[in-house]
């Protein structure tokens, strides 16, 4: 079965799987959670706990929700998961190319796409945050 799979802070990559329900728990790392958010013919298959298990957040989901830890997107027909068609594959790779940094504003969470290089930068300084300089004109405690 094609899939599109979605990893955090990676670019979304075209991947092939079996398709069965053992496989699917480990690309997400659980319990598995099927999504319809648009009118294409497709699934986003996530972790149904990701949140609750604090994976790292990896896409916003539209206007409305993010998305935590790995998912792959795959067709549907009926009620099956099928392969993801080439053109579907196309417009769904556009969509998740880039990888997300989500943060908090006043407003609530946003997310910015970015390269892969700037997530792992920006997680690294996240991490370990550089020191800052001393300011000199402030007195001593």
């Amino acid at each position: 079965m094609k899939i599109l799979f979605v990893e955090p802070g990676k670019e979304a990559q075209p991947a092939e799987i079996q398709g069965d329900l053992k496989e699917m728990q480990a690309i997400v790392g659980g319990q598995i959670q099927a999504l319809y958010p648009w009118e294409d013919p497709v699934a986003l298959i996530c972790n149904d706990e990701g949140k609750l298990l604090s994976l790292p957040l990896n896409r916003a989901l539209e206007d409305y929700d993010m998305i935590a830890g790995n998912f792959f997107i795959c067709g549907i027909e009926g009620d099956a998961f099928v392969s993801l068609s080439d053109p579907l594959m196309i417009k769904y790779q556009e969509k998740f190319r880039y990888p997300e940094l989500i943060g908090n504003s006043p407003m609530g969470l946003f997310a910015q796409k970015c390269s892969e290089q700037t997530y792992q930068r920006i997680q690294e300084e996240l991490k370990h945050p550089p020191e800052r300089p001393k300011d000199k004109s402030a007195p001593e405690r």
